[in-house]
């Protein structure tokens, strides 16, 4: 199969053989897409406790923090890197007609849900120790060539500024509200999503300081 490639990871949807659906079944699957992050959490976790002999990466405890927390063996006390843990399997086909003012293509477009974003954010500034946020991208064809999972990561210094710099909200969106985002009676379904782009990002996994 040839997918025309423009860039970096942009390619050109009106021409791919295996073009992904742009059409919204408002239908979301809460419970599926938990799931997903809780395996691809372990993968990244136990890859990194191998990678890295004198730190221990585990899933926190900390409420409202991100994902998986990485301390040293030496000064348990405090985490050396936080990681939030992502998984893409939908691409927004829509984003030029619904953030036009994003300059974002659908093949190069990740998502993340805001209020994480920002309270990441505030983490950080409380903290001040280093955070990623790590997309697994899955079923994006004209990426994934190889039909395995790939990673994007980028520091949450990085990400703030491509925020703050966005004083338009152009790349903020909002959908409505679907079958699939209720859960034992609680809306957990996220609506309102921040965009980035994967040229904006670091391919693989964080690269860890283990020098503690």
């Amino acid at each position: 199969m040839i997918y025309k490639k423009l860039a970096p990871n942009i390619y050109e949807c009106s021409s791919c053989p295996t073009r992904c659906d742009g059409i919204s079944k408002g239908i979301y699957d809460f419970e599926k897409d938990v799931s997903f992050s809780e395996a691809i959490e372990d993968k990244i976790i136990r890859e990194i406790n191998y990678a890295y002999p004198s730190l221990f990466a585990f899933k926190t405890k900390r409420e409202g923090y991100p994902d998986i927390e990485i301390i040293s063996k030496t000064s348990v006390n405090k985490p050396i890197a936080y990681i939030e843990i992502k998984v893409q399997s939908r691409t927004f086909m829509s984003v030029e007609k619904f953030l036009p003012n994003s300059n974002l293509q659908p093949s190069e477009t990740l998502a993340l849900n805001l209020s994480d974003l920002e309270r990441y954010f505030k983490v950080h500034q409380n903290e001040k120790t280093p955070t990623f946020i790590l997309w697994c991208l899955k079923n994006r064809k004209c990426i994934n060539t190889e039909n395995t999972d790939l990673y994007f990561h980028q520091n949450i210094i990085e990400l703030e500024k491509i925020r703050l710099n966005d004083v338009t909200n152009s790349r903020k969106f909002k959908r409505a509200t679907g079958f699939g985002d209720v859960a034992d009676g609680i809306h957990k379904g996220v609506l309102v999503n921040y965009h980035f782009s994967i040229n904006e990002l670091i391919e693989g996994i964080p690269v860890l300081n283990s020098a503690h």
